[in-house]
């Protein structure tokens, strides 16, 4: 591992690596440091939310309140700890901002919920042929991805990228804002639908055929890259020392995947959270007919791997619930709801959670009734009825994702690695063991940080590869493991769901 004269001259000059980390819902800031025995502890520092905000017709993020909450966490971490070396910085994908020629942001990032891109997803396969969009960038279709955004913008607002000199992706404009320095990272350009999959780079026929402007594209650069030493006016302004700002895997997702603490080369992952991110990792994309009609992406992550994987509407479908009934008065707990599901009557209904009706936030409760009236199953009418539903539909979700993953690689896996935040739901990793008939191993919880840590780490030469980095992290938090049970059941849940709710 580290060597242990090495590994206690780390420990003993304390020093320590911090994460930002912003998730759909909140952010936080938590200080990592290597510990005697090859493990990493983590402190987290400060806890923040991350709100949507809607201004007329448009919803945007809070880019600046973001921004100060971050150096709020800085201040803290300097406060109660010394010989802090660097700081990385992680998100969601696929959003971003807009610099003018003097680096100043022309406005907030627009939030992927926007309705802006509605029908750009047509629009883009008139331009480039789908079979060919695929073939030379891999990655899933969706309407939020940011290509389709520079798509809508470019036809609703062309004057706003008339005034740009620069676009970056959310973690490369905390970056610019920490370091000064505009650069692409790698895991996070593949996320755009404009990313070369094969090496670090924008996919030209992409933005000629789109008409993006070339110049406000930045240099892509590969996870781990060191940008430089934080801006001198932010160590004034806050009385911190000096650190460096590294570019680590700026998608949260490919975070998380270099946490998963699989010993083995072939293995099953789903990063749980306001989304669920369900695949398997790869030397190499998988750019098949096959793996294009099933709209399976393949995203860059640390080492240049890539994630084989679905984009799962997630954790969002209890959250936006819980705020719907906190709406009307009702203050649940997630531990409350769990508890109510648990009790609930199993396999009542199920969804898609991937349906567009479930996309956008508001009363997802009652779209959900609406939905199981429609496809003529049994209405779920209490909190707990539909807090089931929607668990059990995640669960079956991810088995029909399995089955795809495998029909793609021709592999067989023995578990599914389940980590980050969703992973404290226990009924969510119990149903996902019982729905896919091999055993659930959760953990860790804060895979994204871990991971984002280790990048940093990496970086340094203290860990020296990702397998190694796995081993740290394994020993840094013991994992949970769920066995598969009512096999029967599920299987006979899954094949109705499979025809009549996915209609396959």
């Amino acid at each position: 591992m580290f060597g242990f004269s090495k590994l206690c001259k780390f420990y003993k000059s304390h020093m320590r690596y911090i994460a930002a980390d912003f998730g759909a819902g909140s952010g936080r800031v938590i200080v990592g440091t290597i510990l005697p025995g090859d493990n990493i502890r983590l402190d987290e520092v400060h806890r923040f939310p991350n709100r949507q905000i809607r201004l007329g017709n448009t919803v945007y993020w809070d880019f600046l309140a973001l921004f100060e909450e971050l150096k709020t966490g800085l201040k803290k971490a300097f406060a109660q700890y010394d010989e802090i070396v660097s700081i990385g910085v992680d998100t969601w994908g696929v959003d971003f901002g807009l610099l003018d020629k003097k680096g100043y942001l022309l406005e907030n990032p627009v939030h992927y919920r926007d309705g802006r891109t509605e029908g750009a997803l047509e629009k883009g396969f008139t331009l480039i042929d789908r079979e060919r969009f695929y073939e030379i960038t891999g990655i899933q279709f969706m309407e939020i991805n940011t290509a389709f955004q520079l798509l809508a913008l470019k036809e609703q607002r062309p004057e706003l990228l008339d005034r740009a000199e620069s676009l970056l992706l959310m973690p490369d404009l905390f970056n610019y804002f920490l370091s000064g320095v505009k650069k692409s990272e790698r895991s996070i350009v593949s996320t755009t639908q404009m990313g070369d999959p094969f090496a670090p780079g924008w996919v030209r026929e992409v933005v000629d055929r789109f008409g993006i402007p070339e110049k406000i594209l930045t240099e892509v650069v590969p996870t781990g890259t060191v940008l430089g030493p934080i801006r001198e006016e932010i160590r004034e302004e806050l009385g911190i020392e000096n650190m460096d700002v590294i570019a680590v895997a700026g998608h949260d997702t490919q975070c998380a995947l270099t946490a998963v603490p699989a010993q083995a080369d072939d293995f099953i992952f789903v990063s749980c959270g306001t989304w669920s991110l369900f695949g398997t990792e790869l030397a190499q994309p998988i750019l098949t007919k096959q793996s294009e009609e099933l709209n399976i992406t393949n995203e860059i992550g640390t080492d240049g791997r890539t994630s084989f994987l679905k984009n799962i509407i997630g954790l969002w479908l209890i959250q936006e619930s819980r705020r719907q009934w906190m709406r009307e008065g009702k203050e649940y707990s997630f531990s409350e709801l769990e508890k109510l599901a648990e009790a609930a009557e199993p396999f009542k209904c199920f969804i898609d959670p991937d349906a567009p009706e479930f996309v956008p936030s508001g009363n997802v409760p009652e779209r959900i009734r609406e939905y199981c009236e429609r496809t003529g199953q049994k209405i779920p009418r209490t909190e707990g009825e539909i807090v089931r539903c929607i668990n059990e539909s995640l669960a079956l979700k991810y088995r029909y994702s399995l089955e795809e993953i495998k029909a793609c690689t021709g592999k067989d896996y023995e578990a599914i690695h389940m980590v980050g935040g969703g992973i404290q739901s226990k009924l969510l990793c119990k149903f996902t063991a019982y729905a896919s008939g091999i055993p659930v191993i959760a953990g860790p919880v804060e895979a994204t940080v871990f991971g984002n840590i280790a990048i940093q780490l990496m970086s340094r030469g203290i860990i020296k590869d990702l397998a190694q980095a796995r081993k740290v992290i394994a020993n840094s938090e013991e994992p949970v493991v769920y066995e598969p049970a009512d096999w029967e059941e599920w299987d006979k849940a899954y094949k109705f769901y499979k025809k009549e709710i996915l209609k396959k």
